[in-house]
């Protein structure tokens, strides 16, 4: 009689493709039993809190706000009854370079440093004086429009 042809390797490798059958099985099973199928329409219902956290209980009905939907605003409110700020804003010139032809000037209202630029100035304007201007939106920021000395 000849020797089995089964080594022990191959014995071995049985065993663990066996034993991996049977993990992918359980593995399997186990998917089976925790899956969400099958269960009732009401186990997989979420319901949403007053305080906005999802919960597994229907709100209680006692509680329930009603709202009025002509009471909801929707977009920006009207602004009423309110007097329209004066475009004309006075300051103080804290920095001018007359051959550059930029300075600053201090808002008094807002203390804000606002740029002003010598084709904006209505007549000549130096350090330390005090001025009425208008602003506008320039490129970098504010920037003070129809400068004018005030005596």
């Amino acid at each position: 009689m000849g020797k089995s042809q089964e080594t022990f390797s191959k014995k071995e490798r049985e065993k663990k493709r066996i034993q991996k059958q049977q993990e992918k099985q359980l593995r399997k099973d186990e998917r089976k039993s925790s899956s969400d199928k099958g269960k009732s329409w009401e186990d997989m219902i979420a319901y949403v809190d007053e305080f906005g956290r999802i919960t597994n209980t229907p709100p209680d009905p006692s509680k329930k706000i009603t709202i009025n939907a002509e009471d909801i605003q929707l977009g920006i409110p009207k602004v009423e009854d309110m007097e329209p700020e004066d475009p004309i804003r006075k300051g103080t010139v804290t920095f001018f370079n007359q051959e550059k032809g930029y300075g600053f000037i201090q808002d008094h209202d807002s203390q804000q440093s606002i740029f002003v630029h010598i084709n904006q100035l209505k007549e000549p304007i130096g350090q330390n004086d005090k001025v009425s201007f208008e602003i506008e939106q320039g490129q970098k920021g504010p920037t003070a429009v129809r400068v004018t000395k005030v005596h």
